[in-house]
């Protein structure tokens, strides 16, 4: 199947997204395809002005949104199965499982749609997510890499099977949940957790933990406490610098060329 990008009719119908293109857009696919996972309260449509703001060349950037608006008129959308509060801070606990987002990420979005329908392969997908987001990513990562090998139609046998392992996740201010499984051998999706100095969201336990799900994982602290996106150059370097090494780019080569694996 020759791969396309992706455009809103290919989605089910009651999934929310935006898709932003790459800075020069082509009538070829792109390399790559981003997908932005919103934290907990936000939006597809605000966390959009992020995809513009990275203006990553090569690259179709597909922002989700949540399924399920948070309740008490409180905005927004969240990622969990439930709503739950954490007794030590108040606020809204950001672990609140993930099977009902995790299945549309996977089965929906990842599977459905980029593999099946318009002939991606999993090495050509990345995540960004933050706070919930994050963690939901995280744990689409983790199902991607369990479940059956994906043959791509029209390719031959051996080299259709998929990996199983996405071209990254950046997990800001989230490290992989309590609530996901650990099973099974670790996934070789490379990741990049980004915290704040004395995080209580990426504490080192949280840290280890996700290496114990993931085989490559990168850890970068910002300066200052607090486990926001980004604010300024220095802190968004190691985000840039990720996406340098794992996204590809086909300047310099030849039209018509085959890639072996």
């Amino acid at each position: 199947m020759p791969k396309r990008n992706p455009s809103h009719s290919d989605f089910p119908s009651h999934l929310t997204l935006t898709i932003t293109p790459p800075p020069t857009p082509s009538a070829a696919a792109t390399p790559n395809i981003l997908i932005l996972l919103h934290g907990l309260g936000d939006s597809a449509a605000a966390f959009t002005s992020f995809a513009r703001a990275l203006n990553l060349p090569e690259t179709l950037i597909l922002t989700l949104q949540a399924p399920t608006p948070l309740p008490f008129d409180l905005g927004g959308f969240h990622w969990g199965d439930d709503v739950s509060f954490d007794s030590s801070t108040g606020g809204l606990d950001m672990d609140a499982g993930f099977t009902r987002s995790v299945k549309g990420l996977v089965d929906e979005v990842v599977r459905g749609v980029l593999v099946r329908k318009c002939g991606w392969r999993l090495r050509e997908v990345m995540m960004l997510g933050f706070g919930q987001g994050g963690m939901a990513g995280l744990v689409a990562a983790r199902e991607l890499g369990v479940q059956p090998k994906v043959r791509v139609e029209g390719e031959g046998e051996e080299d259709g099977e998929d990996t199983g392992a996405l071209s990254g996740v950046i997990s800001i201010g989230a490290p992989y949940p309590l609530s996901g499984s650990k099973m099974g051998s670790k996934n070789r999706t490379p990741v990049l957790l980004v915290g704040g100095r004395d995080s209580s969201a990426v504490p080192d336990g949280a840290v280890s933990r996700t290496k114990e799900v993931f085989e490559f994982v990168e850890l970068h602290r910002y300066a200052r406490k607090g486990d926001g996106m980004p604010r300024n150059r220095d802190e968004m370097m190691p985000v840039m610098q990720f996406f340098a090494r794992r996204l590809r780019s086909r300047q310099g080569v030849p039209e018509g060329s085959v890639e072996i694996t």
